[in-house]
């Protein structure tokens, strides 16, 4: 069931081509060493991970800055583990996790493949709520920078998904119509009911295993792209 008239593909990043827990763990297990904090990572990752996706969420809702969700979601997770850790050394911590994701490169499973046929057929941009300086780094340490004609941020659009000003943004940088183009994305809201929003089919890619509206696409794993596409 191929979808016709697209010209521009846009992708979502963390949690859709770039393995983010993967990636978020590995960091983990480093600034860990290197600041000997003695917690178990496997229980720490399943008491992290809610309350980064919370984090991020109020910072989509403008209710938090991007300070208060590095600091918020690292304080509020030593505290639900009950381990005891000073406001300096959460800081620290925030720091190096930022440092050393971004030298991890995990993608996910048919990413490249992925790319490679997309790229030959339709203009590939990136849509991100995650910071500027991070992305790049992300993008350049997996080598998929150069499949991308475009990268629009939340920082540069002064909004993050699913606001319409950032997805308007990105398609007047991509010289793109809403009706020539599409997005993948990963988050419900932020991706998928943003990007209907303005106009753009969409692609759910449904790493969270939820239950979308029925007349959502839906794809279980990245090669999947080539269903429609």
């Amino acid at each position: 069931m191929k979808i016709k008239g697209i010209k521009h593909v846009f992708f979502d990043l963390d949690h859709t081509l770039w393995d983010f827990d993967k990636n978020s763990a590995l960091a983990f297990k480093k600034i860990f060493e290197l600041h000997n904090v003695d917690v178990d990572l496997k229980t720490f990752a399943e008491v992290y991970e809610p309350i980064n996706l919370n984090y991020w969420k109020l910072y989509r809702e403008e209710q938090v800055d991007k300070t208060s969700l590095r600091y918020g979601r690292l304080k509020d997770t030593f505290d639900s583990l009950d381990y005891d850790v000073s406001d300096a050394l959460i800081n620290q911590l925030s720091e190096d996790y930022i440092t050393y994701l971004t030298t991890f490169n995990h993608l996910f499973e048919g990413t490249i493949d992925v790319l490679e046929y997309l790229k030959l057929h339709y203009d590939l941009h990136i849509i991100t709520n995650g910071f500027e300086e991070a992305q790049l780094k992300k993008m350049n340490a997996s080598k998929i920078t150069s499949y991308f004609k475009t990268i629009t941020n939340s920082e540069m659009a002064g909004v993050k998904k699913p606001n319409p000003i950032i997805f308007n943004l990105a398609l007047k940088v991509a010289n793109a119509k809403p009706e020539e183009s599409i997005m993948i994305g990963d988050n419900y809201e932020a991706d998928i009911l943003g990007a209907i929003n303005v106009g753009l089919d969409v692609l759910y890619f449904n790493y969270h295993n939820e239950e979308p509206d029925e007349d959502i696409k839906l794809i279980d794993a990245l090669i999947d792209v080539k269903k429609y596409l």
